[in-house]
């Protein structure tokens, strides 16, 4: 494999920070259920992430996927045989799935193939490919929202669903006699129901907590148990305060809840059937995955008895798992500190990054986090912190995730590694929003959006100024995405308590953005402020950015993809000539994307700018004149794209 990232610095004159990002990495390989030596991952080897096919019999491996913008959605059919992957343009989203043989390296060319040629370009609603070459295809488009069709060999695709409202396809069967569908057509787009129907769309069973008393409760699918006739499924539900698992039959409708005493957010999979054929061992265990504080630990549950086992892995996070039918776990673990790595409970390493030409092998290690409890108006706040060498007072940086619905946890991440770096305090807050803290913490999103995670923001902002980490004049402002949209808003409606803001990929004009964004996301805003902009223009105006983009007072850089159906560009841009017709002091760098990138020098491109901007008004560094970002790029100089996966509702 060869490095085309166009960098030509050699390990030796390269920053640690810029080698976190060139460090070649893996994703947790995915196989294939009936052929478990053949998997696909991703791979940033190429300086692009792409997705590369491995047989596990052979030790051989090709890169499936080779697009300007790189290539993460891809499933892998039952047999093996086949590699599906989604192919969008430009990074907009909107596409159709494509497919090449599993074995297409022989003479050196991909075979890539419409694999659903009589469905045209959509949003993506989900994949599910059956033993018998079917596949399950969930579509949505601004027209016509979500529908659901069913492509058998040799023939027309059929339609089997369609809602207005966001759905998607949840599994299909191990026997692919049915299917399983996620919808929230009583319009609540925070909380799915879920319906089981046969692949003619005929319904076999429904299964709602949505209306559950005076509360809202959400459902998702798990995951179908792994025999044939079995129409027993795993099923998360937050009957109890978090996400946990239960088992429910969709056939009998008998519901079988689960003894599992961990205190945070869990979610399962079954124990494929162990190799040599089938036996009472297949489906009748599960693997925990339990997510509590930021931190992640793993289970294995006996169903016959209800025993937990702990699944010994280090301190840290565990962005992905899978049981393989010899029994073994294999997982990606991080932590703040150490950089991520396929392991398996054999003891072994499962997949190793090749090395670069330049000889790079490894991302180089950063400073751990510690954690921060800080009491703010709705309870306590977590915030993970990490601290450069010195002594404090520290300028220090506010990096928000995205989402909301996600969380920051005790996992490596570049961008905040750099930052540290440089000199900076990097604080991440899981704010009300985040996920990981209950159903409460996570609902409690709604009808004062924004506006409720910056409370909590600025409680952590008070907490790291009191104590000392924190130098209350350079503090800094950052997030991409929901972050970004935070980010915005909490410069204009905190305009005293920030030095300088950076936004990436924002929500700017909360109206705009609804009325051009992909069709799921104006369902989300409708769900977290309860209607349209029509309906409740006052919720809508104290949200947004731009109501306040008059009072911003400090410097402010952001950056958009033209193409972002998330954050659309239109939004941004009315922001953006708000600031200039103020004449404040911004800069904007507009890409030929959509919402990120997964071109490796792209994402170092872009941070370097933020770290540059971030300090020139902070007053600690003079930055290269050559790097400066311009106000509007020329097409040629623009970042290539990437969507990359992304917690709903933006990432």
């Amino acid at each position: 494999m060869t490095q085309s990232n166009g960098s030509a610095a050699t390990p030796s004159s390269m920053p640690d920070w810029e080698k976190r990002f060139r460090a070649p990495r893996v994703g947790l390989p995915d196989w294939a259920e009936d052929a478990p030596d053949r998997s696909l991952f991703v791979s940033n080897a190429t300086g692009t992430f792409e997705l590369y096919a491995w047989d596990r019999a052979t030790g051989a491996q090709r890169q499936a996927t080779d697009r300007p913008n790189g290539t993460t959605d891809g499933v892998l059919s039952p047999d093996g045989e086949w590699i599906w992957w989604f192919s969008d343009t430009d990074g907009d989203e909107f596409g159709v799935w494509m497919r090449q043989p599993f074995f297409g390296w022989e003479d050196g060319r991909r075979e890539d193939e419409p694999a659903t040629p009589g469905l045209a370009p959509s949003y993506s609603g989900g994949l599910a490919l059956g033993r018998d070459g079917t596949a399950v295809v969930g579509r949505s488009t601004d027209e016509d929202g979500s529908s659901i069709h069913v492509v058998r060999p040799g023939a027309e695709p059929v339609e089997i669903y369609r809602h207005r409202e966001s759905a998607g396809v949840g599994d299909l069967s191990h026997d692919g006699t049915l299917i399983a569908i996620e919808h929230t057509e009583h319009g609540d787009a925070m909380h799915s129901a879920i319906r089981v129907t046969r692949l003619d769309g005929t319904v076999v069973s429904e299964l709602d907590d949505t209306k559950s008393g005076t509360e809202e409760l959400g459902l998702t699918v798990m995951g179908f148990a792994p025999r044939a006739g079995d129409s027993r499924m795993l099923v998360g539900h937050q009957r109890r305060g978090r996400w946990e698992p239960m088992i429910w039959d969709a056939v009998t409708g008998e519901e079988t809840a689960l003894s599992i005493d961990l205190p945070g957010d869990i979610s399962a999979e079954w124990y494929p059937e162990p190799q040599g054929g089938a036996t009472e061992g297949g489906g009748g265990a599960l693997l925990i995955s339990h997510s509590f504080q930021a931190r992640s630990e793993l289970w294995r549950y006996e169903l016959s008895t209800g025993e937990l086992i702990r699944v010994e892995i280090p301190s840290g996070t565990v962005s992905g798992a899978t049981a393989r039918p010899d029994g073994t776990v294999e997982f990606l673990w991080s932590s703040a500190a150490q950089p991520p790595v396929v392991r398996s409970t054999s003891g072994r390493v499962v997949l190793d990054p090749p090395a670069l030409p330049d000889g790079l092998s490894k991302a180089p290690e950063s400073v751990p986090v510690t954690d921060a409890w800080v009491e703010g108006p709705g309870g306590k706040v977590h915030a993970l912190v990490q601290r450069p060498a010195g002594e404090g007072p520290f300028p220090t940086v506010f990096d928000i995730h995205g989402g909301p619905t996600w969380h920051d946890s005790d996992a490596f991440a570049s961008g905040p590694a750099a930052w540290v770096d440089h000199g900076f305090a990097v604080i991440r807050v899981n704010y009300r929003g985040s996920t990981g803290y209950g159903r409460e913490w996570t609902d409690a999103l709604k009808h004062r959006v924004g506006l409720i995670e910056l409370e909590d923001i600025a409680a952590v902002r008070e907490w790291a100024v009191d104590s000392g980490l924190a130098d209350p004049e350079r503090l800094v402002l950052a997030g991409g995405s929901w972050g970004g949209y935070l980010t915005l808003l909490g410069l204009g409606t905190q305009p005293d308590a920030w030095a300088v803001g950076l936004a990436a990929v924002p929500v700017a004009d909360y109206v705009t953005a609804y009325h051009d964004e992909m069709e799921a996301l104006k369902s989300m805003d409708r769900t977290l402020l309860g209607g349209s902009p029509e309906e409740v223009p006052e919720r809508y105006a104290a949200s947004s950015p731009l109501t306040y983009a008059d009072a911003v007072r400090a410097p402010v850089y952001i950056s958009a993809g033209v193409n972002d159906p998330r954050c659309p560009i239109r939004q941004v841009e009315n922001y953006v000539r708000r600031l200039e017709r103020r004449g404040h002091p911004h800069e904007v760098y507009r890409y030929d994307a959509g919402h990120g990138s997964l071109v490796v020098e792209e994402r170092i491109k872009q941070l370097r700018l933020e770290i540059e901007f971030a300090q020139r008004h902070l007053s600690l560094s003079r930055p290269a004149p050559q790097d400066r970002p311009a106000r509007s790029l020329p097409a040629q100089d623009r970042p290539a794209q990437d969507p990359g996966p992304a917690p709903a509702p933006r990432g």
